[in-house]
């Protein structure tokens, strides 16, 4: 059911007031996907002071293997919802699928908290994952199709910047509850932002689009008078009829050769995203610290930093990206991280490294970081609401989202057992080696959207196939500038 609202027409400043309300809202699904994201960083040092981790349902494993699997669960949960989040969002409505994904992650939090074994303390993980996957998928939806044209990107783009803030939000949260050791507060905390989400979505209006398609055109059309002056409304529920008209993708529709490219591309840089090892530094973080020679309090102190870097860093991301273009940015962030990944697996690999070699380390992990918010964190999830056609985007970025969750319950399950087989060193190297392959990968085959409306970019895929009639390189989508 639609929230009522009123029928007097808002001003331009009233309009814009309730849409930056309604976008904050809805962005906060990115600050509960980057609060489990940092949480569990400081948490570990903890749990595996509270529970015997060599121990699991009865049986002796590896404690590694066991605390792989703690920081893993979210992931286990976030493929499930991300896989289900878009049909359910199409059942459900986008605004009711936010409501029960902060249920869901508000339960799985409270489970953490109260865990009596770590059997339940997976569980919860796993629980708050599904909230997780559900928000990284309809957050972006819901905003995007209920933000002005003229606003969509930069409110779009608010989603990653409270992934970041998320994550360091969380930082400061371990840090505050450090001191005693009480991890069941850091992870309980969660309900909090989930319990906001859930109260101020209560009062938002569901997506127009959504309505149109269900046969609720005034529903739509009331929506739309709260965002939209007037003499837009009519033009924009026509272009929301053609779209619903034409929209008949099937799964299918993914392997057409002209859309395969494309498909590629998604998958590549969903993969990349996490190979390359960034969710090892948001999950063990202070592990890795820690190793340095800093102390458990420490160690949770500069993960802050290095999440205040990545909150700054991707709003400079937002800032550039419309002139710079996503290209130079992926390519720069790429080279960047290949690069840190290098100076860290050497300081690692020194003798000494509670010294000089210690603070080497860090701020290769600050840098690392860096090039990641600048280029692959922001532009892989703008670039794949760009690259495919209409009929078959949400298809698309469901099957993009639940690679990239993959590859990220992968790498969060495998960092301590490379640990143990490769060395600290070793297994950073490795990353920096999958960033070279990521880098050259991006520079032959991902596009430049710059400019463009998502029609010209189709257009021109269809046209030249990811720029195989061009000379230079594979821009798909060229500017004139």
């Amino acid at each position: 059911m639609t929230t009522p609202i009123t029928q007097s027409a808002p001003d331009d400043d009233d309009r814009n007031s309730f849409i930056y309300v309604v976008a904050a809202l809805a962005a906060l699904n990115g600050l509960l996907f980057g609060f489990d994201t940092g949480v569990i960083s400081g948490a570990m040092l903890y749990i595996r002071k509270t529970f015997e981790l060599a121990t699991l349902f009865g049986h002796s494993v590896n404690a590694a293997y066991v605390e792989g699997i703690i920081v893993s669960g979210a992931m286990v949960g976030a493929v499930i919802g991300a896989a289900l989040a878009g049909r359910l969002a199409d059942r459900l409505g986008r605004r009711r699928l936010i409501l029960v994904g902060a249920v869901v992650f508000f339960v799985g939090s409270l489970i953490m908290a109260i865990a009596p074994t770590v059997e339940i303390l997976i569980v919860g993980r796993i629980v708050d994952g599904i909230g997780v996957g559900f928000a990284s998928v309809v957050g972006p939806l819901y905003i995007s199709e209920i933000s002005p044209p003229k606003i969509r990107g930069s409110l779009v783009s608010l989603n990653q910047l409270t992934i970041t803030s998320g994550i360091l939000i969380a930082y400061l949260v371990n840090y505050a509850f450090s001191s005693g050791g009480e991890w069941r507060w850091m992870l309980g905390l969660g309900m909090l932002p989930a319990a906001v989400l859930f109260a101020g979505m209560l009062f938002m209006p569901e997506s127009p689009r959504w309505l149109y398609e269900q046969g609720r055109v005034s529903d739509a059309r009331e929506v739309l008078s709260k965002t939209r002056l007037e003499s837009q409304i009519d033009a924009e529920l026509s272009e929301i009829k053609e779209t619903v008209r034409t929209e008949s993708g099937t799964f299918r529709d993914l392997f057409q050769p002209w859309v395969r490219p494309m498909l590629v591309v998604g998958i590549g840089l969903a993969a990349f995203q996490q190979v390359t090892g960034i969710n090892t530094v948001m999950y063990y973080a202070p592990t890795i610290l820690e190793s340095t020679g800093f102390a458990d309090t420490a160690s949770i102190l500069a993960t802050v930093g290095i999440g205040a870097v990545n909150v700054v860093m991707t709003v400079v991301a937002v800032l550039l990206i419309d002139r710079t273009g996503r290209r130079p940015l992926l390519l720069t962030g790429l080279a960047g991280m290949a690069g840190m990944l290098g100076v860290l697996g050497v300081a690692f690999y020194l003798p000494g490294l509670s010294g000089g070699l210690g603070l080497i380390a860090t701020g290769s992990l600050m840098l690392y970081v860096a090039f990641f918010a600048i280029g692959l964190g922001p532009v892989f999830w703008l670039l794949i609401s760009e690259i495919y056609p209409m009929e078959i985007r949400g298809t698309a970025m469901g099957v993009v989202t639940v690679i990239n969750w993959g590859g990220n319950l992968i790498v969060s399950l495998t960092f301590l057992r490379l640990v143990d087989v490769f060395g600290q060193s070793g297994t950073f190297w490795l990353y920096g080696v999958l960033s070279v392959i990521a880098l050259v990968f991006c520079y032959q085959l991902v596009p430049e959207t710059k400019g463009r409306s998502l029609e010209e970019i189709e257009a021109d895929l269809r046209e030249t196939a990811f720029g195989r009639d061009t000379d230079d390189h594979p821009d798909v989508a060229k500017t004139d500038d």
